[in-house]
């Protein structure tokens, strides 16, 4: 019988975003059985949970693996990029024509944002200033975009870096526009489970003339641990029509601009 070819490293991810998944899923599992669940060995099953954990998107114990909350689970990059993309594309198209010729603008580390750097590539002379490596990265390609990317202590689970150095250098920065997303939002209020990035939020919030949030359905009715403050502090929150009425309602007595807009069918 002819050895079993191995797995490509494109398939060996998949694999294990699937353990993830299924880890999150269930809360604490064992790893023998997690084993048996995947139809790998033992020792894959090991090295595989060894790499998630070492990506701090799960927690490994004797014998266990063990998710991390909810809400940290979902703020990891890994699970946030491909997640709602007709959601965040929609949101992106609606807030591309707020950003003009000869401007600068914070973007945090949001993947709601990724779309928007597609639809910036034809823009010039356009500054943009953000906490996001893989945000920096996909607008690398725009040859009309200028980016400012902050250091500080990265965050491999998020792709982007937080801590005093990014605040200070926020303190030093003037633009015209912010955008940002949140991890959650309840009846006007904002949350994150980080207290670290809610600092980078606030003062890019500081450091900005205008702020527009752009948050879809999937974050609102809920909670987290550090709250930051309302809607009231930007002019506009761009939403999707699949958000809770009661919840377009508390955003409006916060006296903000509410949009909404249509994702495309998937």
């Amino acid at each position: 019988m002819p050895a079993k070819a191995r797995p490509s490293q494109a398939a060996v991810e998949q694999r294990r975003q699937s353990v993830l998944r299924y880890v999150a899923d269930h809360g604490d599992l064992r790893i023998d059985a997690l084993a048996a669940r995947f139809d790998v060995s033992l020792m894959t099953m090991h090295r595989d949970l060894d790499d998630l954990a070492g990506r701090h998107l799960l927690r490994k114990e004797r014998g266990r693996a063990v998710a991390f909350p909810a809400l940290t689970m979902e703020t990891a990059t890994r699970f946030r990029e491909e997640a709602g993309l007709p959601a965040k594309t929609a949101l992106c198209a609606a807030v591309a024509g707020r950003i003009t010729p000869g401007s600068t603008v914070l973007m945090d580390d949001s993947t709601t944002l990724y779309p928007l750097a597609g639809m910036l590539a034809r823009h010039e002379r356009l500054t943009v200033v953000t906490n996001s490596v893989g945000l920096a990265q996909r607008l690398g390609a725009a040859p009309g975009v200028a980016v400012t990317l902050l250091g500080g202590r990265y965050r491999s689970e998020f792709n982007s870096c937080t801590g005093p150095e990014v605040t200070r250098a926020l303190a030093r920065i003037h633009a015209d526009l912010v955008l940002t997303s949140a991890t959650a939002v309840l009846d006007g209020r904002l949350f994150h489970p980080l207290s670290e990035y809610v600092e980078v939020k606030e003062a890019m919030l500081d450091s900005a003339g205008e702020a527009v949030l752009l948050a879809d359905h999937t974050k609102f009715g809920k909670r987290a641990t550090y709250a930051y403050g309302t809607a009231a502090r930007y002019r506009t929150v761009l939403t999707d029509t699949g958000t809770p009425a009661a919840e377009l309602a508390a955003l409006r007595a916060t006296g903000t601009d509410v949009q909404t807009v249509e994702p495309a069918a998937d």
